[in-house]
């Protein structure tokens, strides 16, 4: 088993993970490592790309740490680690919480409208002397 971790700084992983994924077909491979180890040629088989393409995409997702490769005679077995997607998921969580806080600010701001501008239609049906529809 290789397992690349290149004495990365808990940045630069975090880096290397997200330039990973920022690609489709990385991503549609971890999809596919996720039920199991894999060959580049299972790996290949759904996509209309090379099996050199492919191997380019592995060692990208390889360099990040993203998965393993084995050896076993001629065969080079693939399977997901996903310790990197952890910190990732972390860092993301931390944005999660802030953007929570963002809507819940934005549905009290709507709801202060909504009450004052009933109250506006309120008053001017008021003051014209016609009910509220």
């Amino acid at each position: 088993m290789k397992l690349i971790d290149n004495g990365y700084s808990a940045p630069d992983r975090l880096d290397a993970t997200f330039a990973a994924l920022a690609d489709p077909t990385r991503r549609a491979i971890l999809g596919r490592l996720a039920s199991g180890q894999a060959s580049v040629a299972e790996l290949a088989a759904p996509f209309a790309i090379t099996q050199p393409a492919i191997s380019k995409h592995l060692k990208v997702l390889e360099h990040a740490g993203l998965i393993a490769r084995d050896r076993v005679a001629q065969r080079r077995p693939s399977r997901l680690h996903a310790v990197p997607l952890a910190a990732a998921s972390q860092w993301l969580a931390e944005y999660r919480q802030f953007w929570e806080s963002s809507f819940r600010n934005l549905d009290a701001l709507l709801g202060e409208f909504k009450e004052t501008s009933k109250k506006k239609k309120k008053h001017k049906h008021k003051k014209h002397g016609r009910s509220p529809q």
